[in-house]
């Protein structure tokens, strides 16, 4: 990363590696942040959708011939999961910082190797865990360390719907990734000492269509995940119960409500009302990618660098194993 004050206070050059559709995303918002420098990807169609979008930037077919660009300061990885590893590891031994699409790999020993090699490299790494970039999940996490609602007893994450089914990924990596970053974000410091898992494969073998997730913490604290792709409703809920409240996050409104509500020492129930206390639907993927850049030009952490979404990975896979250990019981 640059270090002279004039280059941190330019644009970074910034290359796009897979642009289908999510892919697309990013280089539709970097060109318009004044940051893409290239794009590669080696599906014609998906070139041609590049081309309409951003007409005057370099097109690759190949990850090697960008990367060897002297030009190129950073990439912005969206290519299938599978081949994060092989693809930031180019580029991270290309001296590229590197913004990779979540999660950073599916197997938390690549994940570590990528994270120990960034910094033995001095490169920054920074994974797209989007949710953390919602202004309401930002502003929860600063009214929860300010106390509102005293101490959290529990946590409790609903992320359901009929969704698009994987057949190489189960629900909880699919759908559950973004609530476990959005639990570790709002808990910083806190390490789940206990887990229990429990998954149903409904529409093939081996991938659970259904999944809960439930951690248990030293003070007490407990959190309670439920993601699935195959339910009627689409739910997208946060709700954190404290010792002097509550507060529910519906992300699909953009409305974060306190609710002034509890049950005494007497066990009397006490009910005080509500208030919506953060409202407002924000352009996270823009934030995200502006918070990529701000690091790139200043030399600072980013808030899902490469430790945080490894740890991520680490609770993922811990989870999977548990459920393919009490699947063939």
């Amino acid at each position: 990363m640059a270090t002279t004050e004039a280059a941190q206070a330019a644009t970074p050059r910034v290359a796009v590696i897979g642009a289908g559709g999510w892919g697309r995303n990013l280089v539709r918002n970097l060109h318009e942040l004044g940051a893409l420098h290239a794009v590669v990807e080696v599906n014609a169609e998906n070139l041609r959708q590049v081309q309409t979008i951003c007409p005057d930037v370099p097109t690759y077919t190949d990850t090697a011939a960008a990367l060897a660009n002297p030009q190129l300061d950073a990439v912005a990885v969206a290519t299938p999961v599978a081949t994060h590893y092989e693809v930031v590891r180019q580029a991270l031994e290309a001296d590229k910082d590197v913004f990779v699409e979540k999660p950073l790999t599916p197997d938390p020993s690549q994940a570590w190797h990528l994270v120990e090699l960034a910094e033995q490299r001095g490169r920054l790494l920074m994974v797209g865990h989007l949710l953390l970039f919602q202004p309401a999940i930002q502003w929860l996490r600063d009214d929860l360390a300010a106390g509102r609602i005293g101490q959290v007893h529990s946590v409790h994450q609903e992320r359901l719907g009929l969704g698009r089914a994987r057949d190489y990924e189960n629900a909880l990596w699919c759908l559950g990734t973004h609530d476990v970053a959005v639990q570790r974000f709002l808990l910083p410091g806190r390490t789940p000492r206990g887990m229990q898992v429990h998954g149903q494969c409904i529409l093939q073998p081996g991938i659970e269509d259904d999944v809960y997730l439930h951690l248990s913490y030293d003070d007490g604290l407990q959190s309670h995940l439920h993601c699935s792709w195959l339910w009627p409703e689409k739910r997208r809920n946060l709700v954190i119960v404290g010792s002097e409240g509550m507060v529910v996050y519906d992300e699909i409104n953009q409305v974060v409500t306190h609710h002034r509500k509890g049950i005494d020492g007497h066990l009397d129930n006490i009910d005080e009302g509500a208030e919506t206390i953060h409202q407002g639907h924000g352009q996270p993927l823009r934030l995200e990618l502006e918070h990529f850049l701000d690091c790139l030009r200043h030399g600072q952490t980013c808030q899902s660098d490469g430790r945080f979404a490894a740890g991520i990975v680490d609770l993922l896979a811990e989870a999977t194993g548990r459920l393919r250990n009490a699947e063939n019981a």
